[in-house]
């Protein structure tokens, strides 16, 4: 589906609900994986809202549904029935392709692993989610060159990832996932690769991301002290959610 026709669908789509303050809501949200001979409900009736420019850590232990929930709310991935409200148009039975243009449109990925060339440069690697896109070269270097500025890499924009540290490539991956502006960005274990001391210059980086720029973040993490740079923490066991409490973020380190 092209993106103008897209864009008319979601408009047509638009549901009048109550959860227009809501950039993300979860409604009575089931995950079945179901091979005939094992049945795994990966996530059971969860409802959930979240807010524009709210920073959030989803916490659990391996099994729990953390990784499920992220992959439903980055439309990598449908519920097996309930509803997905994204900016208050319903998603949740949106085909694989139309899915794809969501995340293109919306939403930038951060992962443990880096996921970057080895073989092309820091350039190369943000200008990664524009090259099947339509966006014009002048504005296609603009936006390369504005989110290498937001990471603080701009002169490393030459560089190949094996030059760089484990913090600055995944500041590269930061940037590879806003080159495409997005309202909101996932995160998947985003310091499980890094040792202490970057972990805590690169979640002081998203912290300061999310201050600054607004950007919903939404975090998948099993280490507390990592949890502890959000602003919402939610708890998941078995497919359910547990706790979700409003906690006191840890301080950006200048």
């Amino acid at each position: 589906m092209s993106t103008s026709k897209l864009a008319s669908t979601m408009k047509n789509a638009s549901l009048p609900s109550v959860e227009k303050d809501s950039v993300i809501a979860l409604r009575d949200v089931w995950k079945i994986y179901d091979t005939g001979e094992i049945r795994v409900e990966a996530m059971k009736n969860v409802s959930l809202k979240i807010a524009q420019g709210e920073f959030v850590a989803i916490m659990g232990a391996s099994g729990s549904g953390k990784s499920t929930m992220l992959n439903i709310l980055g439309c990598l991935d449908h519920p097996t029935r309930g509803i997905y409200l994204l900016d208050d148009v319903d998603v949740s039975t949106f085909s694989a392709s139309d899915r794809a243009d969501i995340r293109n449109q919306k939403i930038g990925f951060i992962f443990q692993t880096f996921n970057l060339l080895s073989r092309t440069s820091v350039w190369e690697n943000v200008e990664a989610p524009m090259l099947y896109s339509d966006i014009a070269k002048v504005e296609r270097t603009e936006r390369i060159q504005e989110a290498l500025r937001i990471v603080g890499l701009s002169e490393k924009a030459k560089a190949l990832p094996n030059q760089l540290s484990g913090g600055q490539q995944q500041r590269v991956a930061a940037a590879r996932a806003l080159v495409n502006r997005p309202a909101i960005l996932l995160a998947d274990e985003p310091t499980g690769n890094l040792d202490s001391s970057t972990s805590d210059e690169i979640m002081s980086f998203l912290q300061k991301l999310n201050h600054e720029k607004g950007i919903t973040l939404i975090m998948v993490t099993h280490e507390n002290d990592v949890a502890a740079y959000a602003s919402r923490r939610i708890q998941m066991r078995d497919g359910k959610i547990i706790n979700d409490e409003i906690i006191t973020p840890n301080v950006v380190s200048n």
